[in-house]
């Protein structure tokens, strides 16, 4: 269960079942060392001594339970299967005796050690979990996304390693001193090579395995429902709730580390309790990790928060947490991105409107958003009415739509909106701006017909090549379709999903990156397009995505004259949710006769500026290419007589629009020229006597030390026209 945010109950980490409130300091008593630990005096034992008796309690159901499970797989019948490799190599085994792990020893051990998961007919499969009929199976490594993801998957799994929560005793805080206990512990562990083992238990057994643990206990009965059961896994005397799967044993862990301690709320509600995180990362080699550091130290290097506060970029304050404060020089990069979307839109025949902030809760009733995300939504209470702050366009733009009647003829029309949106994420989600409550993004929706889908889809792509190219952005695709639960009709969905394919085909044959196929994570209401980017330090951000919906025009009865205006249309499916029950009064009607529902078409590319330009900070490292830099030149005089003509030079290209500071403090030239090089102006133009006297400027390149000394005088006309062309052309390369 990757939602579920498991809480450590003590196994060789001193926590406890059940946790005090929020810690109200860090106090800790003076404890005597224990024998045969690294904690150091005062700190902890590494153990607690004798061991809590939820754990006893926890073993005994597990091996109750295990061994009547293993006794029913003995009594199964051991048919011959066929196993299909990725080779399309086939392999005879046994039903509910062969594994994915002989198969990869039984071709080579070099294979089976370096397999962290196997996949079985595209489900993540325990390489020692028995097999249960004929198959394909993909043996996967780390470095596989998924290979990567298990392998860290023992606590909850992130971008660059793991966490687990715990509850320490008195509300105790977890200090950087345990931080060596805890890897000598985990040593042991690996050195022991403890087993992972997969149990399935039925809500009321896993409700009295953790009966001491109140999280856990939350947990089970808000996730798990009622006659249900799910998985959970023993490693040593660890037993924890767990979707799985897990490398075979910890013996596959050659490097180990606790990289960082936070404190955070259960379920990450600031009304629960306070929990201790601890963070961690862990490979299969011992050199991944010192190339991990390495990249950790350059990640933080660019880090936009700390890039943000060096550049003074932006800032975020108490009283409006989650909202961010854009200084000057930070709100020209989010102007020049706004200005090269609405350049862009101009092109491509999108028309730009202003919606509202707050809507009636109507709205948001009618779209399905106050049922499934209200609570992610800012409510208040106006003359006994009740509001909502946007957080989304979508519904607001069907109401845009239905104005007034629409002709075919309109279609498609391609609405762009830079509306702030608010979402409440919880305080203990945000983070810098990657994360926050108030923002604005590049949301666009474009109605259109059917037979209109593939041409605006194609169109979207060379948008996005476009976008992303000015970035120095790599991308690719992948193709989400119809969930178990979905709107409408199976043909609909069908020829939606072919017109995709199709364009992701042609995108493809054009030069584009092969996509990949997602099967049945598209959203209820339609199939969708998901576009990840790779950054600098090839990391992977989903920015863009293309979602086809059919629901909202249906909700919202939106419609538009087709040519045969005068004969009735095909009756459309009703837009009921499969497995939904409803009412006649609850039924959208079908579209007046002569008319059709348009499909509306959800796009952003960008997505929010906030997240945007965190990811740009930091794949520049805060080195902006000159159309994008909020510091595109800073003048410098070589004495004080050349100030005049520093504030005409700013002058001069001012008016071509360039962000052009001057520096005519009482500073030393050379630090004048140091703090300008630190705040990474792409230009640096030093000016005295002899350039005003020659209308010149002498031109420092950032990004050139070649002419980080004097060189030759530029006239200045000559200079504003190849500053104006590295401009327009949005070049990546700061070079003139």
């Amino acid at each position: 269960m990757d939602s579920v945010k498991d809480v450590v109950e003590g196994v060789k980490k001193a926590t406890l079942g059940d946790t005090p409130q929020r810690p109200q300091g860090q106090k800790k008593e003076k404890k005597e060392k224990k024998k045969g630990g690294d904690a150091e005096a005062g700190s902890r034992p590494l153990e607690i001594d004798p061991p809590p008796a939820y754990i006893a309690h926890r073993i005994k159901i597990f091996e109750k339970l295990k061994a009547e499970y293993d006794e029913s797989v003995s009594k199964k019948s051991r048919d011959d299967i066929t196993i299909t490799l990725d080779n399309n190599r086939h392999e005879i085994g046994k039903a509910w005796e062969t594994t994915p792990g002989q198969i990869a020893r039984n071709i080579s051990k070099s294979l089976f050690e370096r397999t962290v998961i196997s996949r079985v007919d595209g489900e993540l499969w325990d390489l020692d979990r028995p097999l249960e009929s004929s198959c394909r199976l993909e043996l996967l490594d780390f470095d596989h996304p998924e290979g990567k993801k298990v392998f860290w998957h023992s606590s909850p799994p992130i971008e660059d390693g793991f966490y687990y929560e715990m509850g320490l005793p008195e509300g105790e805080a977890v200090q950087q001193s345990d931080w060596k206990p805890l890897e000598t512990i985990a040593a042991k562990a690996i050195k022991e090579k403890q087993p992972f083992e997969r149990l399935v238990l039925s809500k009321a057994n896993l409700l009295e395995m953790f009966k001491d643990n109140k999280y856990k206990q939350h947990i089970i009965k808000d996730k798990i429902p009622d006659g249900s059961d799910t998985t959970v896994y023993r490693c040593g005397p660890l037993i924890d709730l767990c979707r799985g799967p897990h490398v075979p044993n910890t013996g596959r862990i050659k490097a180990f580390a606790i990289m960082k301690n936070s404190a955070s709320y259960f379920l990450g509600n600031a009304e629960n309790d306070s929990l201790q995180r601890v963070y961690g990362v862990s490979f299969p080699d011992k050199k991944l990790m010192d190339e991990h550091k390495k990249y950790l130290e350059e990640a933080a290097k660019r880090d936009h928060r700390k890039i943000g506060q060096e550049q003074d970029l932006f800032f975020f304050h108490e009283l409006s947490p989650g909202s961010c404060f854009f200084l000057p020089h930070g709100t020209r990069i989010y102007n020049t991105l706004a200005s090269f979307l609405r350049d862009e839109y101009w092109k491509r025949g999108y028309e730009e409107v202003i919606t509202p902030n707050m809507y009636n809760s109507k709205l948001w009733e009618k779209s399905g958003h106050w049922q499934h995300y209200k609570d992610d939504m800012f409510t208040f209470e106006l003359e006994k009415e009740q509001f909502a702050l946007k957080p989304m366009n979508c519904p607001g733009h069907c109401l845009l739509f239905k104005h007034r009647e629409r002709s075919y003829r309109e279609l498609p029309w391609r609405v762009a909106d830079f509306g702030v949106l608010h979402r409440n994420e919880a305080s203990g989600a945000l983070t810098g701006l990657t994360r926050v409550r108030r923002f604005q993004q590049d949301d666009t929706h474009i109605f259109c017909t059917q037979d209109q889908i593939t041409q605006e889809i194609e169109g979207l792509f060379d948008f996005l090549r476009t976008v992303y190219g000015c970035f120095g952005f790599t991308f690719k695709m992948k193709l989400s379709t119809r969930p178990d639960k979905y709107l409408g009709d199976i043909e609909t969905w069908n020829v939606a999903e072919a017109k995709l394919k199709t364009a992701l085909d042609s995108f493809t044959a054009g030069g584009g990156s092969k996509w990949e196929l997602n099967e049945g994570d598209g959203a209820f209401y339609g199939p969708k397009i998901d576009v990840t980017i790779s950054d600098a330090l090839k990391r992977d951000h989903q920015c863009a995505t293309i979602q086809l919906d059919f629901q909202l025009p249906q909700r919202f009865e939106l419609e538009y004259m087709t040519a045969e205006s005068s004969a009735k249309p095909k009756e459309e499916p009703e837009a009921t949710l499969k497995g939904d029950a409803k009412t006649e009064a609850d039924k959208p009607k079908g579209p007046s006769p002569g008319c059709a529902r348009p499909v509306m078409v959800h796009r952003a590319i960008i997505g929010s500026f906030e997240r945007m330009i965190a990811i740009l900070t930091e794949h520049f490292a805060g080195k902006w290419p000159f159309w994008l830099s909020p510091r595109q030149i800073l003048v410098i005089p070589v004495m004080p007589t050349a100030n005049s003509y520093v504030l005409e030079v700013q002058k001069i290209f001012r008016a071509q629009e360039m962000h052009v500071d001057v520096d005519i403090s009482g500073n030393t030239m050379k630090k004048k020229i140091l703090v300008g090089q630190m705040q990474q102006y792409n230009f640096i133009f030093v000016v005295g006597a002899e350039e005003e006297k020659s209308r010149t400027v002498n031109i420092r390149n950032r990004d050139d030390q070649s002419t980080q000394a004097k060189g030759d005088l530029i006239p200045l006309d000559e200079a504003i026209k190849k500053l104006k062309v590295l401009k327009e052309e949005r070049r990546l390369v700061n070079a003139i």
